[in-house]
């Protein structure tokens, strides 16, 4: 049975078609959408979750307690980042039981087959005996103290987009990350409650790519029954299997410290009794012991040496234009900076700039008696001009 109460990233419809597939010969495989309840996980042999990404109530979580310990089966798949990636709270179940999901990634260190870094390919990392021989693989697949060497027969799996595991007892972790993918040697599945850190290894990108399948068929048959018993002598807590599991140490960030680089700080020298001694007066001082030498190389001369006179002071750059405007160029800029409002002083500044102001009366100059001057010089022109007009066509009459 499949859970999708939690926004799982991976159901039967949606990235586990093939899963379903391999499941369905021999199982029923169901899908919950509802309220999870007792009888619907009494119902049911295996219970899974590939990536939820919401919160479990506590009541669900006390649901999930009591099937495990009714001798029910639970699979839980998570994958990088862990529970602060997905928002979810699946750790609370899964500490009681002494394993807990890091909030990490595994990335292989080497390039191999596949170019991502995080489709980590695995080798030689099955913790357990029973994992390799109920697979069909050699039993020498396990390094152990006697053959600490890989061997070929051992099973291979890509471990796409996953994150560590805590393993501590009760719990025995199954496969690891290797020696080839950082974090080294971290447990990534372990059971029978089975934990999973990658919900996308059983997915249909990579379920049929190098021996997910197989793991998967060994996962599936150990969950549902009693034919695959684990070998406690090759657990990881015990024995000679303790030296391959590394410690889960944290590294520093680097893309996030190469932003802030600092100077390393030097031990200053103390400073002397007599502060005066600090000063270096013979850098720079005020002396004449170079004046002799430089009255020797004055030679005498009859003509007193021609030094070249200083330049005349350069003028200040003006703009012409704006200096010497003519009429129009200065009527054109009062009419620009004057609306409607200002048309008293329009007037009397046109009077300034044609020398109308100037020839009338101080008492006069308003725009008023500007105006009228300018009306009577107006006339006078247009009388001259009909005279003229008048003389031209009487000539031309006496001419006939």
């Amino acid at each position: 049975m499949y859970i999708k109460l939690k926004q799982e990233l991976f159901t039967t419809s949606s990235g586990y078609k093939s899963l379903q597939k391999r499941l369905r010969a021999p199982r029923k495989v169901k899908l919950l959408k509802w309220l999870l309840t007792s009888e619907k996980l009494q119902a049911v042999k295996l219970w899974i979750t590939a990536g939820p990404r919401e919160k479990f109530t506590a009541a669900d979580l006390e649901l999930l307690k009591q099937r495990l310990d009714s001798g029910g089966g639970l699979l839980v798949m998570l994958g990088e980042g862990g529970e602060l990636k997905y928002d979810t709270n699946i750790n609370f179940l899964l500490e009681e039981y002494g394993i807990m999901v890091n909030n990490d990634a595994v990335i292989r260190n080497v390039y191999h087959k596949y170019f991502h870094p995080k489709e980590a390919l695995v080798s030689s990392a099955v913790l357990n005996r029973e994992i390799s021989r109920a697979a069909g693989e050699g039993v020498t697949g396990v390094i152990d103290e006697e053959n600490t060497g890989n061997n070929s027969q051992a099973l291979t799996f890509v471990y796409p987009y996953g994150a560590t595991l805590n393993v501590m007892k009760p719990a025995l972790a199954v496969l690891a990350t290797g020696s080839v993918c950082f974090p080294l040697n971290r447990p990534v599945l372990a059971g029978k409650l089975a934990v999973l850190g990658s919900c996308h290894m059983f997915s249909d990108q990579y379920l049929d790519k190098e021996e997910n399948s197989r793991i998967m068929d060994v996962v599936f048959q150990w969950l549902t029954a009693d034919s695959i018993p684990l070998n406690q002598k090759t657990a990881v807590y015990t024995g000679f299997m303790c030296s391959q599991i590394t410690d889960y140490t944290m590294l520093p960030d680097t893309g996030s410290l190469s932003e802030r680089l600092r100077v390393c700080l030097q031990e200053a020298d103390e400073n002397p009794p007599d502060f005066t001694s600090l000063f270096d007066m013979s850098l720079l001082k005020l002396h004449t012991n170079a004046l002799p030498s430089v009255l020797e190389l004055e030679l005498p001369s009859v003509l007193q040496p021609a030094f070249r006179d200083l330049p005349p002071p350069k003028p200040d750059l003006s703009d012409l234009d704006e200096t010497f405007p003519s009429e129009k160029v200065r009527l054109a800029q009062l009419s620009n900076k004057c609306t409607d409002d200002d048309l008293e002083f329009y007037v009397r500044k046109s009077g300034d700039i044609l020398g109308v102001t100037g020839k009338l009366d101080k008492d006069k100059r308003d725009a008023k008696h500007i105006l009228e001057h300018v009306v009577f010089q107006v006339v006078e022109f247009k009388k001259l001009s009909e005279e003229h007009d008048i003389d031209t066509t009487e000539s031309r009459f006496n001419m006939y």
